[in-house]
């Protein structure tokens, strides 16, 4: 008797472990679990800790209530300016309501990250690309919106939204570049032109100031030499004032002749040439002169008085016509050999 009271304690005591650990269950802090008792959602959620259900009759089902990050995967999309981008995201949600995610979406992961996705590719096409780069703050509110919308039915909201990557095509970079740089190049522009208006008024200022006081420009000079030679140069630079200059233009240039001046007399070269043309019948009456050789002179008949006299002179040229119509008449030097008569005149 006592044996078989042992026996039944023992198998009794083994079910009701068996049943323990079948019945067991363990939920951890960041979860909750949703009990269905044959397919009916209990009202309790279990919280953490260690819970009991009917084995074959409750099925517990543990959720997470941390915020979880879901990468958007890139969206391609023509925004409101005609310009095509790709668009990366991230969604940081969490569960609120573990009943509600359990029974009202089949998957509240893929559900959200879908739901994700389609409002990326709206927001692209409503908004411009300058927008998407530099306003992203208001993007991020838009897509919030858009996903906590539909998601407070699931059980489930949207901590935040953030824009991570907007990828362009390579022509809109070069022409953004091109744009930013042209950008620059006129603000540089700009500045300049004000510091030069800003020089030019003050300049003015310091030139009225030293337009009261000569002095004053005069010590403005030495210090700019002073500064030019400072550094260890073997030139030395000094200002040459600009009406000095016009002032030996002026002088260089020549006076306009006036009415009562007289004609100007014949130029050097146009006296060196008279004198090789004058110059001319004497060597000939020279060569005249000198007397024949002995073998000449028996061979050759005497020579005439008028070739001893008046040697032969051949047609005057073109350039000596000219000479002598530029010239006054000049005479012939006087010969006395030739009996006291002129050879000729020019």
């Amino acid at each position: 008797m006592i044996e078989e009271l042992v026996t039944a304690g023992l198998t009794l005591g083994s079910v009701g472990a068996v049943y323990v650990a079948a019945a067991a269950r363990v939920v951890k802090q960041y979860e909750r679990g949703v009990v269905l008792r044959l397919g009916k959602l209990r009202s309790e959620v279990r919280g953490p800790g260690f819970t009991m259900i009917v084995p074959f009759v409750d099925r517990l089902q543990k959720v997470n209530m941390q915020i979880v990050t879901m990468p958007v995967p890139g969206q391609e999309g023509i925004t409101r300016d005609n310009v095509t981008v790709r668009v990366d995201a991230v969604v940081y949600f969490k569960v609120v309501s573990a009943a509600d995610a359990v029974i009202r979406v089949e998957d509240y992961r893929f559900a959200v990250a879908q739901m994700a996705q389609t409002s990326l590719r709206s927001i692209i096409g409503k908004s411009d690309l300058d927008d998407l780069l530099s306003n992203r703050e208001k993007l991020n509110q838009g897509l919030e919106l858009m996903i906590d919308s539909p998601a407070v039915e699931w059980g489930v909201t949207i901590d935040r939204v953030e824009i991570k990557d907007v990828s362009l095509p390579e022509t809109m970079k070069r022409s953004m570049a091109r744009q930013a740089e042209a950008d620059r190049e006129r603000r540089a522009r700009i500045i300049n032109a004000d510091a030069e208006l800003q020089a030019s008024k003050k300049l003015a200022e310091a030139a009225k100031e030293m337009a009261d006081t000569p002095s004053a420009l005069q010590l403005r000079l030495l210090q700019t030499v002073v500064a030019v030679a400072a550094e260890k140069n073997s030139t030395l630079v000094l200002p040459f004032p600009v009406e000095l200059l016009r002032f030996l233009e002026r002088a260089q240039q020549p006076a306009p002749p006036s009415q009562e001046q007289q004609p100007s007399l014949p130029s050097p070269e146009l006296f060196s040439q008279l004198q090789k043309l004058l110059s001319q019948p004497q060597q000939q009456l020279a060569r005249a002169k000198e007397p024949p050789a002995e073998s000449t002179a028996e061979s050759s008949p005497a020579p005439s008085y008028e070739s001893a006299s008046e040697p032969k002179r051949s047609a005057p040229s073109m350039a000596e016509q000219s000479l002598r119509e530029q010239l006054p008449p000049v005479p012939e030097p006087f010969d006395p050999d030739s009996g006291g008569s002129k050879s000729g005149q020019v």
